[in-house]
């Protein structure tokens, strides 16, 4: 019962950071490429209070994927509509995987600081080596879900890129019901294996990208 409270702080902790950087990053990315809908809403911001959903977080929390509310966004104020509602969508998932990329970092610093002083190890190691874990996955987890080619994702938006414009809008017109489809097959775990998959293979390129924090460690050790 502890371990599962435990996880929710943790998770909870976790989200109040993962989510208004990932909509923030959307934001960011508009307002650069010349839409300001979102600043002008009060959505360039790292607060948290603008970006939650109340459902969104709370099926994060118990049931593992979840929504923060979607920053607004208007193609028309972009040069190149396509373009510019691709890379400001890639925005929200690549700070996810920026995030899992420190997170994971820091959490390899923590683990081999244990032996610094392995008779006597600091108490907040161990906790602060598992925020960083748990950062990790969560963190992938949000980019690999987000990556998803699927309305109204972020990854439908840059699968755009390769579909016909009238087709893309003819597919947005049935946004809701694709969203209600999706939330039905990751609900009855349709979809938990190849989401799995993703979020493993993206956690194993981490460590491989960040083996240098290893031999730095050891060498120190």
């Amino acid at each position: 019962m502890n371990d599962r409270i435990t996880s929710i702080v943790i998770h909870g902790i976790v989200l109040l950071i993962a989510f208004p950087v990932h909509e923030c990053s959307h934001a960011l990315a508009a307002h650069w490429m010349g839409d300001d809908t979102a600043k002008d809403q009060g959505r360039m911001t790292l607060n948290p209070l603008k970006h939650l959903d109340l459902f969104g977080t709370i099926f994060m929390l118990v049931g593992g994927f979840g929504w923060a509310k979607a920053v607004p966004i208007n193609p028309n104020n972009f040069k190149n509509r396509k373009v510019g509602m691709a890379l400001s969508s890639l925005a929200g998932p690549v700070s996810n995987l920026i995030m899992a990329y420190i997170s994971i970092i820091l959490c390899k610093i923590f683990a081999y600081s244990v032996f610094f002083d392995p008779v006597e190890p600091h108490p907040y190691i161990g906790a602060l080596t598992t925020f960083f874990m748990y950062a990790v996955f969560l963190n992938v987890g949000l980019a690999v879900f987000n990556l998803l080619p699927v309305p109204p994702l972020d990854g439908s938006r840059i699968f755009n890129l390769i579909l016909p414009e009238k087709l893309y809008f003819k597919i947005m017109r049935y946004e809701n019901i694709i969203f209600g489809l999706l939330f039905l097959a990751v609900f009855m775990g349709f979809l938990d294996k190849p989401i799995s998959y993703l979020q493993d293979t993206a956690v194993i390129i981490m460590d491989s990208i960040s083996r240098w924090v290893d031999w730095l460690m050891i060498l120190l050790v």
